[in-house]
């Protein structure tokens, strides 16, 4: 995802940010949070559900013969039953059809994403954030004051999460324009400076309350965590 010369930049941009403060600033670069196995199945049943109903509303309709000459009451009923299965093996059949279809088209990765609502997707790059806010250690550094910038390129989505001594001090209004800032850059096509800017940003952010102590190790590896998936 990233070339050699772009990870170094924005291990050199943490590097640097992190000597104005004893904050810790963790980046995390990830191709996508989540497989979204569930789109593909609520489209798919969606589609199946709807088809009959939409066969109505195109004027689609089932043709049961009426009394015809010489027909016994009988033979009309047999006619009509005849018919009213062959609608309903009609129905079961295109809902089949239709399952089958969209399914697999929305099974391929793009339309699975596009297709998956905006909430489930935020939902996710939060959660996936958070799971690596602690798998990572980065709520563990001495005077819990980590910072994890998270991007998911797939989502397009930024999640930036701050340890309890830090969000106790610091407006998150601060947090967003930082995430506002990497989207954008996001957007052209520029990650590694959109990263390297956060960085310097979150850097800033943490010096005017956690400024450098006359120990301040570095705890958290400055280089970035790609997360191919």
């Amino acid at each position: 995802m990233l070339t050699d010369q772009e990870r170094a930049e924005i291990a050199a941009a943490i590097a640097a940010a992190e000597k104005k403060t004893s904050g810790e600033i963790y980046c995390v670069l990830a191709a996508r949070s989540s497989d979204y196995r569930e789109t593909p199945l609520a489209w798919a049943a969606g589609a199946a559900l709807l088809g009959p109903a939409l066969l109505l509303l195109l004027g689609v309709e089932v043709s049961v013969p009426s009394a015809v000459s010489g027909w016994t009451a009988v033979q009309v009923g047999a006619a009509a039953e005849t018919a009213a299965r062959a609608a309903l093996m009609g129905a079961i059949l295109l809902q089949a059809v239709l399952f089958a279809a969209v399914g697999l088209l929305v099974a391929w990765r793009p339309v699975r994403i596009l297709l998956t609502t905006p909430g489930l997707k935020a939902e996710r790059v939060r959660q996936h954030a958070q799971e690596l806010f602690f798998s990572k250690g980065v709520h563990e550094t001495a005077e819990r004051t980590g910072v994890l910038i998270y991007v998911s390129l797939a989502e397009h989505r930024v999640e930036l999460v701050a340890d309890e001594a830090i969000a106790a001090v610091v407006d998150h209004k601060e947090w967003d324009a930082v995430v506002a800032d990497l989207l954008k850059e996001l957007r052209l096509g520029r990650t590694a400076k959109g990263l390297s800017d956060a960085a310097t940003r979150c850097g800033d952010i943490l010096a005017r309350h956690f400024p450098p102590g006359p120990r301040s190790p570095n705890e958290l590896p400055d280089t970035v965590l790609e997360l191919p998936r």
